[in-house]
């Protein structure tokens, strides 16, 4: 029992129920106080967003820029390229099926937000960031590729210490109080009639990224089976242990053993294994960045918010650098995405928050495919690597 109250997901599950419970039953003066709670925190996580990007972009750069030369290179090219695959196959998939499936939903929201009334907060406190989201990420882009050339660098110690507090402030503050801050939604959402249409959509993109994501792992054991000319389907039955393994744990690092084990026995040899497996953990999101581009065009479509492809090519360019930061972190991705979603695809706080518990809600099934995609990926660089040194 107590390690199911202790699970991320079970506890945005429970936020979730309890806020819609609470946004039903509950008076308007006593649920006004989650939305007081909501608009804190929610200033507070504005602010928190460029320290964030900064806390964590910094120190990945500058370590993918040390140690393995052109291996290391080939490895970060491929599964970057992974990633972006992913992120555009979803976005054409979602762009095809997305507009007719959620036709139903848009019209219940646009009837909903004429005529609904909204939970207010009792009191709200302004917290403006000390940089915005863009200025963070090109400051964290300079300094990061600055420091990959550095061997010893008293400002990349420095890169350390902060990563050390800003992971402590997202692992002790803000994903402890993520659940609070979804009931708030959830409940501000039964209070005026939005809860029935948002957990439709939520089932309705669960089914379709579940489906993508599978497509997504047989596409990439495809190419690897080809390339090595081994069978795929065996390939990836083989590669089920460490899939299963990361649905149960929910993080890519904590599967590394069992992924590694699972990879050399499709042959890759222990070198290219030891290598690959421990790097894509950090660098390949290829089921996070499928969660991520769907969540946000099935909300923007909910929203009316129109978009378009040079949107959302700009949108995957940047997640797939900025999720880099942060995997090992749980929900960790969504947090280093959020301050993307609101610069580039204007996400307010509300849509902000409804991102979070859809992506801590199938967080297991995007790294169950982030550390299956991985096997596939060492496979290809042995069999490159094998090439250039025939």
């Amino acid at each position: 029992m107590k390690r199911l109250f202790s699970n991320l997901l079970f506890k945005v599950f429970l936020g979730i129920v309890l806020g819609i419970v609470f946004g039903l039953v509950l008076p308007e003066s006593i649920s006004r106080i989650f939305a007081t709670f909501n608009a804190f925190f929610g200033q507070f996580l504005n602010f928190s967003i460029p320290l964030i990007i900064m806390g964590l972009i910094m120190p990945a750069i500058s370590d993918l820029g040390r140690g393995a030369g052109k291996l290391l290179l080939l490895t970060a090219a491929i599964a970057y390229g992974s990633t972006l695959f992913s992120g555009f196959m979803t976005y054409f998939a979602a762009a095809g099926i997305f507009p007719t499936l959620l036709e139903s939903h848009v019209a219940d929201a646009a009837s909903i937000t004429e005529t609904g009334k909204e939970l207010m907060p009792y009191f709200s406190i302004t917290i403006p960031p000390a940089l915005d989201v863009m200025t963070a990420l090109v400051f964290a882009f300079v300094i990061g590729l600055g420091l990959s050339y550095q061997e010893k660098s008293t400002l990349g110690a420095v890169v350390k210490d902060f990563q050390v507090i800003i992971m402590q402030l997202i692992v002790k503050v803000i994903v402890p109080l993520l659940p609070l801050y979804i009931l708030g939604i959830f409940a501000g959402m039964a209070f005026n009639g939005k809860v029935y249409s948002v957990l439709s959509v939520f089932v309705t993109i669960i089914g379709v990224i579940f489906v993508l994501h599978i497509l997504l792992l047989a596409i990439q054991y495809v190419i690897a089976g080809l390339l090595t000319k081994k069978n795929p389907i065996r390939l990836l039955v083989t590669m089920l242990p460490a899939y299963f393994t990361a649905l149960g744990t929910q993080s890519s690092a904590a599967t590394i053993p069992v992924t590694l084990e699972q990879t050399l026995k499709n042959g890759v040899s222990e070198k290219i294994a030891g290598f690959v497996i421990p790097l894509c953990a950090t660098i390949h999101l290829s089921g996070s960045i499928m969660k991520i581009t769907a969540c946000a065009m099935a909300l923007m479509i909910l929203q009316g918010i129109p978009f378009t492809f040079t949107l959302f090519a700009g949108f995957i360019f940047m997640l797939g650098i900025a999720m880099v930061a942060a995997p090992g972190v749980p929900g960790g991705a969504i947090m280093a995405a959020i301050g993307i979603l609101h610069s580039m695809l204007g996400f307010n706080e509300e849509m902000q928050g409804l991102m979070i518990a859809l992506y801590i809600a199938m967080d297991s099934f995007g790294t169950a495919c982030n550390v299956t995609g991985d096997g596939a990926i060492a496979l290809v660089v042995n069999k490159l690597t094998k090439k250039v040194g025939n």
